[in-house]
């Protein structure tokens, strides 16, 4: 039996943008400028059917978009057709990184673990990745009872990165995730009431 192939997601296809077939897509990778020399990929169309073969004719980026141009795909009509579809690659041909690099699709569904608490519980699964500019990424971590937590995914705190064994061991400040929790409703409402009028 033959392992079953990983795909990544590049693009999701938005709606046609032209009259030619044209498709404008919201970007799915960190790296946008592969677009200038991806020329053959796959649609994956979900509903359990294997990613299609693709050609990529032309595609540029407009507005933190991206639009795609399909060899065979020249009217709205038939661009129209693809709404939805993502635009997937084979996992091998991903963009090598850094040795303190990891794609946030690699993290999706990794157990967080904190070493600095008996017994080392899980303290969720990582459901999203709130990417930062200036400060450290935040792990979103979903409990077994359903409760959010928002972990920074800072090097200070990390101590292991176990892809393979889909685990990732931090060794976390006392107090952080009751820092770090995300408003409840009524936390939301009374800092609504409490922000000064313009």
């Amino acid at each position: 039996m033959t392992e079953a192939k990983q795909w990544v997601s590049v693009a999701r296809l938005v709606r046609p943008q032209g009259r030619r077939g044209e498709v404008l897509a919201e970007i799915l990778t960190d790296f946008p400028e592969r677009f200038r020399e991806l020329r053959e990929a796959f649609l994956d169309r979900g509903k359990h059917a294997l990613p299609l073969p693709i050609t990529i004719e032309q595609s540029w980026l407009h507005k933190g978009r991206v639009v795609l141009k399909f060899a065979n795909v020249d009217s709205i009509a038939a661009a129209e057709e693809l709404r939805g579809a993502e635009v997937v690659i084979p996992a091998e041909q991903r963009i090598a990184l850094g040795p303190d690099e990891v794609f946030i699709g690699d993290l999706i569904g990794c157990r967080v673990v904190d070493l600095n608490q008996p017994d080392h519980p899980a303290i969720g699964a990582i459901r999203d990745v709130i990417q930062q500019e200036k400060t450290a990424d935040m792990l979103v971590v979903t409990g077994s009872d359903g409760a959010e937590h928002w972990v920074p995914f800072a090097r200070a705190y990390l101590v292991r990165l176990d892809l393979p064994g889909r685990c990732v061991e931090m060794k976390l400040p006392a107090g952080l995730l009751e820092v770090n929790a995300p408003l409840n409703e009524e936390e939301r409402r009374a800092q609504k009431e409490e922000a000064p009028l313009e």
